[in-house]
């Protein structure tokens, strides 16, 4: 059903599209269909770009006929198409499930509208059951978890388990396209999300987080018989 809901999400954030339009394309298994969707549509006739949050996205877009510009040479992005790994209430999002948080928010960011497509499972009534990602400078990688762990329970965290990512062999640390570290913090739950990310960001060694405030302002939740559009 997930795969469903997924679909019926990213096919309803076409509505947002314009031919015209540069386009952020998000990162992740939602965010490839979205890709996959709009491709159909250039080959129909809608002249966009887009600008991929990955290598991974850019190498889909590439594959699938989706015209691709250079961030760099980009001055103005409408709308970035993206997932997340959870949603609460108030649209904050959890995201960098994939590693690529970092490239997302830069995207995002740069975006007069950030558009969220999520089945729901994604849900939640408060942040922190997926492991928030942290990305850190692997120099002194060490004494930035231990600043991470501190930050995340003075801002109400319990105990958070701050955890270096590894790749899939579960030896070598799994690198970004940035080529930096995560710090997946399990925490349980951030209850203020807010005051994790502004004390997240004044430590030293963090790259960036998962934590996306005051970002998103459309969250589209796939259903089994359609999709739920939701706006701040």
């Amino acid at each position: 059903m997930s795969e469903r809901q997924k679909t019926h999400a990213a096919a309803a954030a076409l509505d947002y599209i314009e031919s015209g339009m540069t386009v952020g394309l998000g990162s992740g298994s939602t965010a490839e269909i979205f890709v996959r969707l709009l491709a159909e549509r250039v080959k129909e006739g809608m002249a966009i770009k887009g600008v991929p949050t990955s290598e991974q996205t850019a190498d889909l877009a590439r594959d699938v006929g989706v015209p691709l510009v250079e961030v760099d040479h980009v001055d103005h992005i409408a709308v970035t198409i993206d997932g997340a790994d959870e949603v609460d209430g108030r649209f904050q999002l959890i995201k960098g499930g994939g590693g690529r948080h970092l490239r997302e928010k830069i995207i995002a960011k740069a975006s007069d509208l950030m558009v969220v497509i999520v089945d729901e499972s994604k849900l939640v009534s408060t942040l922190g059951a997926f492991p928030l990602p942290v990305e850190v400078d692997p120099f002194g990688f060490s004494i930035s978890a231990k600043q991470i762990y501190d930050a995340l329970c003075k801002a109400g965290s319990t105990r958070p388990d701050v955890q270096l990512r590894r790749k899939g062999d579960g030896l070598d640390p799994f690198i970004t396209d940035g080529h930096n570290f995560i710090l997946d913090c399990h925490c349980g739950a951030i209850p203020d999300p807010a005051e994790a990310a502004l004390r997240l960001n004044a430590i030293p060694g963090v790259v960036e987080h998962g934590l996306f405030i005051d970002i998103a302002r459309v969250v589209i939740v796939g259903e089994d018989d359609g999709a739920r559009v939701m706006e701040l």
